[in-house]
């Protein structure tokens, strides 16, 4: 299990991957939403801003504390969340096998389908 600061440090990556997609597509798939990463192990949630130019206002919560609710939810093992980050897990495989729950609107979900 990896810690907060390493969860973190994958959405960094996340987010610099996102950049390196032609601005283009970005222009076509991107729109901008709220995210919340649920880390089921760490008990920790992290809100952030899908944007064009990446992940952008990440911080940390813990789950009960208030907050909206985001247009796309995300609930993930840390593990996981580094292994999706680096390309080392397939998001439709881990969905398919239960290691990633997406919570968005269908045209959300393909959106971002089209984009990873």
């Amino acid at each position: 299990m990896v810690g907060v600061a390493e969860c973190r440090a994958a959405i960094a990556r996340a987010s610099e991957r996102i950049t390196e997609v032609d601005e283009e597509r970005r222009r076509r798939h991107i729109r901008e939403r709220s995210i919340s990463i649920t880390v089921t192990d760490l008990d920790t949630v992290f809100d952030m801003r899908l944007t064009l130019e990446g992940l952008a206002d990440v911080t940390v919560r813990d789950p009960g504390a208030p907050a909206r609710r985001a247009q796309i939810g995300v609930t993930v093992s840390s593990d996981d969340l580094v292994d999706l980050a680096d390309d080392r897990l397939d998001v439709a495989k881990a969905l398919f096998a239960g290691r990633v729950r997406i919570d968005a609107s269908i045209p959300d979900l393909m959106r971002l389908r089209k984009l990873l």
